[in-house]
């Protein structure tokens, strides 16, 4: 099953693609809607996402993610997987698609926010940023707004966008913060000349609050 899966999968690929995903940290070709409609036939298959995940291939991992089962996974499995992820779409599908809907996403939560490595980390903040807008109680949001103002300047790529979008949430979410958290981010300038298509909200803190704010009923 797994070599049927592998070779439709490279039936898949197309090299304009890869060419494009390239650009953004991902090693693979395949269009992602090809991809989901294939998961969708495959349905829920946990042996069979596992047995992909460990192909090390980016596109098997995507397909893992999306027919596996985000419960059956124990905490130290997660652990080493998100570890293991190293194409960034896959880390932001595995945090997405798994980890947030498994038992132990608010323990994961704590022990990376504080890992040395910056993008386990950035998977604590993307955690924490799911928390800051769904699940705020108990969350200590003038820390994490100390945190975001001393360490988001010099962060490395992948943790210095998911510190800037919890940034950028806890402005959205919380008015009573709202004013500090701009004032952070026009002064640290975080992704202030970030290239933003036509249509689309920058991801500088202060313009994306202040639009999703504007936007709000």
């Amino acid at each position: 099953m797994v070599a049927e899966v592998m070779a439709e999968l490279a039936g898949l690929e197309d090299s304009k693609i890869r060419e494009v995903n390239a650009r953004h940290g991902d090693d693979h070709g395949v269009n992602l809607g090809k991809l989901r409609a294939l998961a969708k036939r495959l349905k829920t298959q946990q042996d069979l996402a596992c047995r992909l995940w460990d192909t090390d291939e980016t596109a098997a991992r995507l397909l893992a993610i999306l027919i596996c089962r985000p419960r059956a996974f124990e905490r130290d499995e997660l652990d080493v997987m998100l570890r293991e992820a190293r194409a960034s779409k896959v880390h932001d599908w595995f945090v997405t698609y798994v980890v947030k809907k498994n038992p132990y996403a608010e323990e994961l939560r704590l022990a990376w926010l504080v890992d040395p490595d910056p993008v386990v980390a950035s998977a604590g903040w993307a955690l924490t940023t799911e928390r800051v807008a769904k699940k705020p109680e108990s969350l200590d949001l003038p820390r994490l707004l100390d945190v975001i103002e001393t360490e988001m300047k010099d962060a490395p790529g992948r943790l210095q966008w998911a510190m800037n979008h919890c940034l950028a949430q806890i402005g959205i979410e919380h008015a009573e913060h709202r004013a500090r958290a701009i004032d952070i981010g026009e002064r640290l300038e975080v992704l202030k000349d970030y290239p933003t298509s036509p249509g689309c909200t920058s991801p500088f803190a202060p313009t994306w609050i202040s639009e999703m704010v504007r936007r709000a009923p």
